[in-house]
């Protein structure tokens, strides 16, 4: 709730009957809810029934002095505002100094002018009222976060799929609230599947529009039965119109279930990894510069690869192969070594490699968004 200084409740806690008076008839002028104590126990107990805004606190009080009640009402409310008070004339600046440790509001020195209580009064339920503003700005902007990062993840499909001899396995974790990263998979009409990676330039709310852009493209392929050059196709006419410097680089492929044969698309992507039934590893390199207006007019080849029973496909972002840790980035060498191991695959390779990347880099925090996405043949 917003503190308007008309509403503002002000303690005053001070063991002179003349002083609390003094104080209590300078902010009635303000029309302030005004509560007046002699102790500092008496302060507690009304800081833990009502609430208190802003307390004006004297140093020098019976049991427990100014600076210890600062402390105890900021331990049991954090958000009191307390401006300290004494009549002590000596090392005013080690006074102040101790009211900035206690985390005081301000210090003030008896006898006071009226009007520079009057302005503190007002500047501090000033700030008190900004400050609630600002708190309740950033939970709006963070539930909103967390609604959009909602519902970038309910685009996604399962994070695993099986049918047909066919396993994928997918994850996703962003660095932000919000991922510059997608993937996406379908079952094509003929019984194979196509998959899709993408990465798209920044974070933030703007990259997650523009992956909302790339899925709808891939969705939108389905009357091209998600041939990979027509995914490309429709996804960089979807850039035509944007600034240069927002770009996307992906990979499509997709899989005939009766050719043993994979086609795919790698524009400006990290090249794919095909693991062999054999245990050899085959990069699929670019076949197109990244989807950016600027480069609308250089067409995107299409490959080809084979696909056998046992083969598996490893499609991931540059947030995997550019993870730092002490010794470095990750690097490709290093992703490569850990796909040819033959166990685990799927769900349970992406995990252990999650974890692998964790140990590396000596964090669970991501610098970069990070997605993976695997496509096992049984033998």
């Amino acid at each position: 709730m917003t503190t308007d200084s008309r509403d503002a409740s002000i303690l005053v806690v001070d063991d002179d009957p003349g002083m609390l008076r003094a104080v209590s008839r300078i902010l009635a002028r303000r029309q302030l809810h005004v509560v007046c104590v002699d102790s500092g126990a008496a302060a507690l107990a009304q800081a833990g029934s009502s609430r208190v805004d802003l307390a004006v606190v004297d140093v020098r009080l019976p049991e427990m002095n100014g600076f210890d009640l600062t402390r105890a009402l900021k331990r049991d409310a954090p958000d009191v505002d307390v401006i300290i008070m004494t009549g002590n004339a000596e090392e005013p600046d080690e006074n102040l100094l101790r009211a900035i440790d206690e985390g005081a509001f301000y210090f003030i020195q008896k006898p006071f002018d009226r009007r520079v209580l009057l302005a503190l009064v007002d500047r501090c339920l000033e700030l008190r009222r900004l400050r609630q503003e600002r708190e309740r700005y950033l939970d709006r902007v963070e539930r909103e976060l967390e609604e959009a990062r909602q519902f970038q993840l309910g685009l996604l499909p399962p994070s695993e799929f099986q049918a047909r001899g066919l396993t994928i396995a997918a994850r996703c974790q962003a660095c932000s609230e919000l991922a510059g990263d997608v993937y996406d998979y379908v079952e094509t009409r003929d019984g194979g599947v196509a998959l899709l990676i993408a990465d798209v330039v920044g974070h933030g709310a703007s990259a997650a529009m523009m992956t909302g852009l790339v899925t709808a493209g891939f969705r939108a392929s389905h009357v091209d039965d998600f041939e990979p050059r027509a995914v490309v196709g429709r996804i960089r006419e979807g850039l035509r119109d944007f600034d240069p410097g927002r770009f996307v680089t992906l990979c499509c492929a997709r899989l005939h279930p009766d050719r043993d044969q994979l086609i795919y698309v790698n524009a400006g992507h990290p090249e794919p990894i095909v693991r062999r039934a054999d245990g050899s590893a085959v990069l699929l390199d670019s076949t197109g510069p990244i989807l950016s207006s600027a480069l609308f007019e250089i067409p995107c080849e299409q490959g080809s690869a084979d696909f056998a029973p046992g083969d598996s496909l490893l499609l991931y972002t540059d947030g995997v192969t550019e993870s730092r840790g002490p010794r470095g980035f990750f690097g490709r060498d290093q992703l490569v070594e850990a796909f040819l191991r033959r166990e685990p695959r799927g769900a349970e390779f992406l995990v252990a490699l999650l974890a692998e990347l964790d140990a590396f880099s000596e964090s669970s925090g991501r610098q970069d968004d990070v997605t993976l996405l695997t496509l096992d043949r049984d033998e």
